[in-house]
C-alpha cells in the first residue's frame, strides 16, 4: 500500500474495490476532463450502485441473459485447451498447432491477488519476449497487465495475448455480438478496438521495463466473434494503430490522480454504508454532497459510457451548464458556464466582459439571422 491508495481507500468506504477494466480506461479517454469518473475508477467505485442510490440508475447494462452468452461463447473458445482459438489462429496468423502450448493466468495455485497474478505474468511474457526464438508459442490465458492512468497504477485482463514466432505478441478480444455475411455492429467493433488497444499499450509499458521494442506488440488485434446466427467462431484480423494513437494522446492528457485528490474537501467519502446484507445506509442527500464535491464534465456521450450520466447531466442541467449542449458547442461559446449568460449576452441583457465581446457578437449575429427566419415564416 502506498498514500495514494490510502486516499482512494478512504474516498471509496468499506467494500471491497472493483476491478478496473480496458471498458473504464476507454471511456475515460472519451471524456478526459471528467475528474470524477477518474477518480472514481481508481478508487474502484462502484458506479452502477452510487447512481441507483442518487435516485438515477444506470441507462445501461448487459443482462443476465447477454452475460451468460458471453461467458458461454468465450468458454467454448477456449475449451479444450482453446482448439477452437488455435484453429482460428492458424488461419489467421498461420501458427502450426503442434508448437503451441497454453498457461492460464487467471490464478497462481490457490491466489486470485491482482498483484501475484500479475508477477507471475511479466514473468512469463518477459521469458516468452527474450526467448531465442526456439521456445514453443504460447497462449496466455487471461493475463493480469497494468497500466498507469493518472498517476496511478491500474490492473487490466484480457481475454488471451499470443506469443507469435518472430518475437511478436497479439492481443485477441473474445466478443459475444455476432458478424453477419461478414459485418458487423461499426459501434461494438470500436469499442472492442479501443479496449484492445488499451491492452496493447499496457503490454508494451510491461515489456519496455526490460528493453523490448514497442513493435513487439502487434498493432493488429484478433477479435473472435460468433458467426452468423450460429455459435460457431471466427476471427478478423483489425489494425488498431489510430486508436493506440488516440488512447496513448488521450492518457497523456488526464489529471494525475493525487492532483484531483488534493481539491477534495476533507474527509469526502463515497461509502455507501452497506448493513450485512449488503443494502447501502447512506443517505442519498449525502452521497449527493459527497458526489458535488468532486469535479466533473458532462456531454452527452456519457449516457452511453459512463453509469453516473444520468446524475450528472441532471446536476448539468439544473446548474444551465452548457456541458448539456455537447463539447462542440460548448467550445463554440468560448467559456461561457451558462446557458442563461449566453442568451443573456444574445439578446443584449447583458453587458459582455472583454474576453466575451468576440463570441458575444457571434451569438447576436445568430440572434438576428434567427430572428429574421422566424419573421419570414410569419
Amino acid at each position: 500500500m502506498n498514500p495514494l491508495d490510502d486516499r482512494l481507500d478512504a474516498l471509496r468506504g468499506t467494500v471491497r474495490p472493483l476491478n478496473y477494466n480496458a471498458r473504464a480506461v476507454a471511456a475515460l479517454t472519451i471524456n478526459p476532463g471528467c475528474g470524477r469518473r477518474a477518480v472514481m475508477d481508481a478508487a474502484g467505485v462502484d458506479k452502477t450502485r452510487i447512481a441507483a442510490q442518487t435516485g438515477f440508475p444506470a441507462p445501461f447494462g448487459m443482462s443476465p441473459f447477454a452475460l451468460a452468452h458471453g461467458n458461454a461463447f468465450e468458454a467454448q473458445v477456449k475449451a479444450n485447451g482453446c482448439a477452437e482459438l488455435l484453429r482460428l489462429l492458424r488461419d489467421k496468423l498461420a501458427l502450426p498447432i503442434p508448437e503451441v502450448s497454453y498457461i492460464p493466468l487467471d490464478v497462481v495455485g490457490d491466489l486470485v491477488d491482482r498483484n501475484v497474478r500479475y508477477r507471475r505474468t511479466r514473468n512469463e511474457l518477459l521469458q516468452a519476449a527474450q526467448s531465442d526464438g526456439d521456445e514453443p508459442r504460447t497462449l496466455f490465458d487471461h493475463p493480469m497487465l497494468r497500466l498507469r492512468v493518472g498517476g496511478h497504477d491500474v490492473f487490466l485482463e484480457p481475454d488471451v495475448v499470443t506469443f507469435q514466432l518472430g518475437g511478436r505478441f497479439h492481443v485477441i478480444e473474445i466478443k459475444s455480438f455476432a458478424v453477419i455475411d461478414g459485418q458487423a455492429d461499426g459501434d461494438q467493433v470500436a469499442a472492442a478496438t479501443k479496449q484492445a488497444a488499451v491492452y496493447i499499450l499496457a503490454l508494451r509499458e510491461l515489456l519496455a521495463e526490460v528493453g523490448v521494442p514497442p513493435e513487439a506488440v502487434s498493432h493488429d488485434v484478433i477479435l473472435v466473434t460468433p458467426e452468423n446466427f450460429s455459435f460457431r467462431a471466427t476471427a478478423t484480423m483489425i489494425d488498431a494503430r489510430q486508436q493506440i494513437d488516440v488512447v496513448r494522446r488521450q492518457l497523456s492528457r488526464l489529471t494525475r490522480i493525487d492532483t484531483l485528490l488534493d481539491a477534495l474537501p476533507d474527509g469526502v467519502t463515497l461509502d455507501l454504508a452497506p448493513d450485512a446484507d449488503g443494502t447501502p445506509t447512506r443517505p442519498s442527500e449525502e452521497l449527493v454532497d459527497a458526489l458535488g464535491s468532486v469535479d466533473s464534465r458532462y456531454q452527452p456521450s456519457c449516457l452511453a459510457n459512463c453509469e453516473l450520466a444520468g446524475f450528472c447531466r441532471d446536476e448539468a442541467r439544473t446548474a444551465q451548464s452548457v456541458d448539456v449542449l455537447g463539447p462542440t458547442v460548448r467550445d463554440d461559446l468560448g467559456g461561457l458556464d451558462t446557458i442563461g449568460t449566453a442568451l443573456d449576452l444574445a439578446r443584449g441583457k447583458r453587458a459582455p466582459s472583454a474576453d466575451q465581446r468576440e463570441v458575444t457578437r457571434a451569438l447576436r449575429h445568430a440572434a438576428r439571422l434567427r430572428d429574421a427566419l422566424l419573421g419570414g415564416a410569419a
